[in-house]
C-alpha cells in the first residue's frame, strides 16, 4: 500500500487530503508542520511526502531540505503545495529539492494526477 506523509498546519486541508488519498486506497499519515513531520519520518518511512510552505517551527522550504539531505529519506519525493503562486516560489521550492509543486487551490483530479505522476518516477 501507498503511503503518502501530508504536513499542514491546516486541519481542514489534512482532512481534505486524507479524503481524496484514502479513496485511492493510499494510507495517510499527517503532520501539523516540519517538526512533527520528521518525528513521523523518524518512525516511517513513506512514498511522497506533501507539504505546505507556511508552517509554524519548521516551514516547508526547511523540511524539504532536511529530508533531502537526510539518507534514510532523500530519495523521498517532495510535493509542495501552497498558496503560493508567483514562479519564484516555484523556483526557490524546486532548488530546496522539491519533486513538484502544487498552487492551492486545487481540484481533486489536479492532486490525483500529480500525486500518481509523482509516484511513477
Amino acid at each position: 500500500m501507498v503511503t503518502i506523509l501530508i504536513v499542514d498546519d491546516s486541519s481542514s486541508l489534512r482532512a481534505t487530503f486524507t479524503e481524496i488519498l484514502s479513496s485511492l486506497k493510499m494510507k495517510v499519515l499527517t503532520a501539523n508542520n516540519g517538526n512533527e513531520a520528521v518525528a513521523v519520518l523518524g518512525e516511517q518511512i513513506p512514498d511522497l511526502v506533501i507539504t505546505d510552505l507556511i508552517m509554524p517551527e519548521m516551514n516547508g522550504y526547511e523540511l524539504c531540505r532536511w529530508v533531502k539531505n537526510n539518507p534514510s529519506t532523500k530519495s523521498v519525493p517532495v510535493l509542495m503545495c501552497s498558496t503560493k503562486s508567483e514562479e519564484f516560489d516555484r523556483y526557490w521550492g524546486m532548488k530546496q529539492g522539491a519533486d513538484g509543486y502544487l498552487t492551492k487551490p486545487f481540484q481533486p483530479s489536479e492532486l490525483v494526477s500529480t500525486v500518481k505522476s509523482m509516484l511513477k518516477r
